[in-house]
C-alpha cells in the first residue's frame, strides 16, 4: 500500500465522520474541540478530505505510483465525499433535496458511461469542466457550512450551490457528447462488421450446400 492510495483510503474514513458532525447538531461529540462548533468541524473534516483528494493524485502521478486500486478508488472516495456531505446537508435543511439529487445523479451517470466506454476500450478523460465542478463543489458545501455560524455568507453560499449545480449539468452534457461521438459510433461499426461476417458465412453455407447437391445428382447414361 502506497502513500497515494493511502491518502484515498484516508478519505473514505472521512466520510462517516463527517457525516456525524454535519447532522449531529449541537450534540457534544466524542472528537469535538472545546469552542468548535459541529459546524466548524465538519468543515475542517471537509476541508482535510478534500485537500487528500489533491494531494493523492500528485503523489501518484510525483512519484510514479500510478496503480489500478488507486485508479478505481479514487473516484469512488470523491463520490462518497461529495454525496454524504450533500445528503448530510440536505437532512439539516441547509441544500434542498432536488439539488442534491441532481448532482449526485450527475456523478453515477458520468461514472456509468466510462463504465461503458471502457468496456469499449476506449478511456472518458476528465473534462476542464468536471475539474471545475469538483472545485465548486468543494466551495459550495464549505460556503454552506460556513454559512452557519457567518449568516452573512448565506448569499454566497447559495450562489455556488447554483454554480455547483450548472457545471454538473453542463459537464455531463458534455461527456455524453464524448460518449455518442466515440462509442457509440465504434458501437454501431461493429454490428455493421458483425452483420457483414455473418452475411459472408451464410453465403459460404448456400454456395457448400449447393455444391453437395450437384454431386448428389445422379449421372445420366
Amino acid at each position: 500500500m502506497n502513500i497515494p492510495n493511502t491518502l484515498t483510503l484516508l478519505r473514505i474514513f472521512f466520510v462517516p465522520i463527517l457525516v456525524a458532525a454535519v447532522v449531529q447538531g449541537n450534540t457534544a461529540l466524542p472528537f469535538r474541540v472545546e469552542g468548535l462548533s459541529n459546524e466548524m468541524l465538519a468543515l475542517g473534516i471537509f476541508l482535510c478530505a478534500a485537500f487528500t483528494d489533491l494531494l493523492d493524485g500528485y503523489l501518484a502521478r510525483r512519484w510514479n505510483q500510478v496503480t489500478t486500486v488507486g485508479m478505481l478508488l479514487d473516484p469512488i472516495a470523491d463520490k462518497l465525499l461529495i454525496s454524504a456531505a450533500l445528503i448530510s446537508l440536505v437532512q439539516v435543511q441547509l441544500v434542498p433535496g432536488w439539488m442534491a439529487i441532481l448532482i449526485i445523479g450527475r456523478e453515477f451517470a458520468v461514472s456509468g458511461l466510462r463504465a461503458i466506454a471502457a468496456s469499449e476500450g476506449y478511456t472518458i478523460k476528465a473534462s476542464e469542466l468536471g475539474k471545475t465542478k469538483m472545485v465548486t463543489q468543494v466551495i459550495a458545501v464549505s460556503l454552506i457550512l460556513l454559512a452557519v455560524d457567518f449568516p452573512l455568507l448565506a448569499s454566497w453560499a447559495t450562489f455556488a450551490l447554483w454554480g455547483t449545480m450548472v457545471f454538473a449539468v453542463v459537464s455531463a452534457l458534455q461527456y455524453f457528447s464524448k460518449f455518442w461521438r466515440k462509442v457509440d459510433e465504434s458501437i454501431k461499426s461493429r454490428r455493421r462488421g458483425e452483420l457483414l461476417q455473418m452475411e459472408k458465412e451464410r453465403q459460404k453455407a448456400a454456395m457448400r450446400a449447393a455444391m453437395t447437391s450437384r454431386r448428389r445428382r445422379p449421372r445420366r447414361v
